[in-house]
């Protein structure tokens, strides 16, 4: 019984664990305005402050949307694999600006 116990618990905690990845998601670490910090990793998760955010794909294929903290982080990819990320909600709106330069 302990045994089964503990298999639904892992099991239930590596669900949780890939609830928020989403194919297609890039890579990337920017700071949008209001000093928030946004990384992503391939394909998922999204982190808003390092906390995970709530992330989906949106009706075209090369967008998403991560809500968490108070805001939300949209997530475009140009044709060039470029990607453009930005912020609304609770501190100023605005382009977020890469923290790889």
């Amino acid at each position: 019984m302990k045994n089964a116990l503990t298999f639904l618990l892992l099991l239930s905690t590596a669900t949780i664990a890939h609830a928020n990845k989403i194919e297609g998601v890039p890579s990337f670490d920017v700071e949008c305005p209001g000093k928030i910090i946004v990384h992503a990793d391939q394909d998922g998760p999204v982190l808003i402050n390092n906390v995970e955010a709530e992330t989906k794909a949106m009706i075209k294929e090369r967008s998403f949307e991560a809500k968490g903290s108070g805001v939300t982080i949209s997530i475009v990819l140009a044709d060039d694999d470029s990607v453009t990320v930005s912020s609304t909600g609770k501190a100023p709106n605005g382009i977020c600006q890469s923290l790889d330069d």
